[in-house]
């Protein structure tokens, strides 16, 4: 720590201070940005956007304004961040796909559910404040909230909005802070009214009988609910949890028609997925896809089945176990409370959260009217004096140098009165204008007296909230769009669903091209390559069966067998399908539940079971850990072998039992053969083949246009252990370009 010589300057402990700084960050953007408070159900950005527009006189019956002007409003006078994000968030109130109750009505591209986010510019759209906006600021100016000054201090903006129904239930809300995240989903106007005057009635009823009016969620589309309700009664008692749900869909002349997605599900993106399988063969019973939506219809969606023998119920469970046709939504009623800290609420909870900001909203409005009352009261009386002393207050504006002055002296007035008399027109001056006055000091009286036995009677104050709720609920509500119902699990088709066991050959060539033949009785080596390419191994499977490649650096990936481009044509190459590393090169392959014997060029191995090998990184697996200067080799696959052939590149030959050969599933495995280090760098001398075979096999060497082959009895010289350095081979075999075993 440094210390402070001068005195002006204050030496924190930097722990100390990054402490605070990040706590201070983390409350602002827990406060400031992320979540929503409990009274309007807004983020601030969203809270500036709806008084912004209501200052610029952008109501739901104003005419449309460029949606540049309100976010240049909203940034430059109370928001100051990015516009494109103050934007984003405009629109995203404007979606009627989005937002279950819109709080701005839009003009313009505002984005569609294929992809909410290609909305068109702020200078081409626009937008006005929608109808439900109104519930947010019918009484902002009505002393119902408080106000704070905005970032430069020039004017005042509203802490919060006085909303009079609980937004935070109706739109919902997602957000994510510092270290908390909060995941409200929209629910129905009427039943969220209901439930609020269910607890202001019994403010002790149980989330049994609060349940009994909300009935879930209320999504803006029309999709199933299918989250059973035990599930959902856990979800609104802890605040936490998951909600599914599914398309809807029809029968029409033997198509299915999916009428309605879950929310926030792209139709192109259902499209895509639903597509994609049919292109990987996924779905032979499904024989084309269309979208038909328009501005009658918004999602109408046309699957068209193979045959009438198709199973449509079952095929529609394996859409939707396999794409965005049912979605789980998280739920989290992660709030800021009233006392402005993060809280999460069940159900129940958080609309008595709610209920207690409304009530205070509702006094402090009637506490307000009370006060202006008493202002319009007091200048009445003054005015009235001034009608009984006409003759004497003309006589004191008149021939007076300080009229009000005279006139308080006189009349005993405030100045507030005196100079509502001194504003008085002549036309006013009139026995039908002193008539007006006492009638309005009566309603004024009446009223006043029938506000303070409100706030009085906490049963009058809870009666008025209910009947402006019940109002609301009159004039805004609407019909459930989402039914909640109890479907059968979805569950995707099995492998021997879709998939045929028929035998194929899977050939691979030298520079890395794969292709399927059908059958087993093809000879690989018979097909024609591409220029400068050749045949490098070849393997017997099946089209339900995995293959496995393995490359120069030791990694192995896999392809369904099913998946592999046919032998009628060339084949395509296997980096267009995997991500192996550039210095890589494919170098053998395998199939089947069957064990490999892996090596490298440096004389190191082990065997290995294949289906431990198997990934679905594109980028594969390491498996094999090949040293330094040298390249894995092709695999050897284990049939019934109990004998294993090293071969160098300079004709060195060794043969030792299987059984001294380690069993793993990856590694570098034990020395095979003793390779000199230095010969190994200079690649004067490295294993060039490494198989395994069994005692009736016969092992072809080949080198150039000559080749040897050994039987078990011919190979006595070359019988040892494991990581010896082997015996040459006969002259014309000191350099062994490939080998092979011919099984018997």
């Amino acid at each position: 720590m440094m210390l402070d010589t001068n005195g002006d300057v204050e030496v924190v402990p930097l722990r100390a201070y990054t402490e605070k700084a990040y706590l201070d960050y983390s409350m602002y953007v827990i406060n400031d940005r992320a979540l929503p408070h409990v009274g309007d159900g807004l983020k601030p950005v969203q809270r500036r956007i709806i008084y912004a527009m209501s200052q610029m006189g952008l109501n739901h019956q104003a005419k449309f304004a460029k949606s540049v002007r309100t976010v240049g409003e909203v940034t430059g006078k109370f928001h100051p961040h990015g516009d494109t994000a103050c934007y984003e968030a405009m629109v995203l109130m404007a979606q009627s796909f989005s937002f279950r109750y819109p709080l701005v009505d839009p003009q313009g591209n505002f984005g569609a559910p294929d992809d909410p986010k290609s909305f068109g510019a702020a200078r081409y759209t626009e937008a006005r404040l929608a109808n439900y906006a109104a519930l947010l600021l019918t009484e902002v100016a009505q002393g119902t909230v408080d106000f704070s000054p905005n970032f430069d201090g020039t004017r005042d903006e509203p802490d919060i909005l006085p909303a009079r129904l609980p937004f935070i239930l109706l739109n919902g809300c997602t957000g994510i802070a510092v270290g908390m995240a909060t995941d409200v989903l929209p629910h129905n106007l009427k039943e969220v009214v209901a439930a609020c005057i269910l607890l202001l009635d019994r403010p002790s009823a149980s989330l049994g009988d609060v349940l009994a009016c909300i009935k879930g969620p209320d999504f803006p589309s029309e999709a199933l609910i299918i989250t059973d309700q035990r599930e959902l009664e856990d979800v609104y008692e802890t605040g936490r949890g998951s909600v599914k749900t599914r398309a809807q869909y029809v029968r029409e002349q033997g198509e299915i028609v999916i009428t309605a997605l879950p929310y926030q599900v792209s139709p192109a993106k259902v499209l895509e997925q639903i597509a994609q399988q049919m292109q990987a063969k996924k779905l032979p019973m499904l024989a084309d896809l269309r979208d038909e939506s328009d501005y009658e219809n918004p999602t109408r969606l046309i699957l068209v089945p193979r045959s009438n023998r198709v199973d449509i119920d079952r095929l529609m469970s394996h859409l939707f176990a396999t794409t965005d046709l049912e979605r789980s939504h998280r739920m989290n009623f992660n709030v800021i409370a009233l006392d402005k800290r993060p809280r999460v609420f069940g159900l129940k909870e958080l609309l008595k959260e709610w209920l207690k900001f409304r009530q205070e909203t509702v006094q402090r409005r009637i506490e307000y009217r009370l006060e202006r009352i008493a202002e319009r009261v007091h200048i009445v009386e003054g005015l009235l004096v001034a009608y009984l002393n006409l003759d004497e207050v003309i006589r004191i504006i008149r021939e007076e140098e300080d009229p009000q002055s005279e006139l308080i002296k006189r009349f005993e007035l405030s100045a507030v009165q005196a100079t509502s008399i001194l504003d008085l027109r002549l036309r006013q001056l009139v026995k039908l204008e002193e008539e007006k006055l006492e009638a309005e000091r009566g309603e004024l009286a009446d009223e006043s007296t029938d506000l303070e036995k409100i706030l009085g009677s906490k049963v009058r104050l809870k009666t008025l909230i209910k009947n402006e709720l019940k109002a609301v609920a009159k004039e805004y509500g609407d019909a459930r769009r989402s039914e909640i119902t109890v479907e059968e699990e979805a569950a995707a088709y099995l492998d021997e669903d879709l998939i045929s066991n028929d035998p194929v050959t899977v050939i691979m060539s030298d520079k890395g091209w794969i292709r399927s033949a059908k059958g087993h009785e093809t000879d690989p080596e018979d097909f024609a390559y591409r220029p400068g390419d050749s045949f490098a191994g070849a393997v017997r499977t099946r089209l339900n069966e995995n293959c496995v490649f393995f490359d120069s650096t030791g990694r192995a990936y896999t392809l369904q067998s099913r998946t592999l481009p046919s032998a009628r044509g060339q084949g395509e190459p296997l980096t267009g399908r995997l991500n192996p590393p550039p210095e890589a090169r494919f170098v053998g392959l395998a199939a089947g539940d069957v064990r490999v014997l892996l090596g490298s060029e440096a004389g190191y191995g082990f065997v290995g079971s294949l289906k431990e090998m198997v990934t679905k990184n594109r980028s594969g697996k390491a498996v094999l850990n090949v040293p330094e200067g040298s390249f894995a080799l092709p695999p050897s696959i284990v049939v019934e072998d109990t004998l294993v052939a090293v071969i160098t590149n300079t004709g060195r030959l060794l043969v030792f039992e299987l059984s001294q050969v380690p069993e793993l599933n990856r590694g570098k495995g034990s020395k095979l053969m003793n390779i000199p280090i230095a010969s190994l760098k200079t690649r004067e001398e490295y294993v060039i083949g490494l198989t395994a075979f069994g005692e009736r096999d016969r092992l072809i060497l080949r080198a150039g246009q000559r080749h040897l082959g050994l039987r078990v009895q011919d190979m006595q010289n070359y019988l040892g252990e494991r990581a010896r350095r082997g015996r040459k081979l006969p002259r014309g075999f000191q350099k062994i370009d490939r080998v092979e075993v011919e099984r018997q």
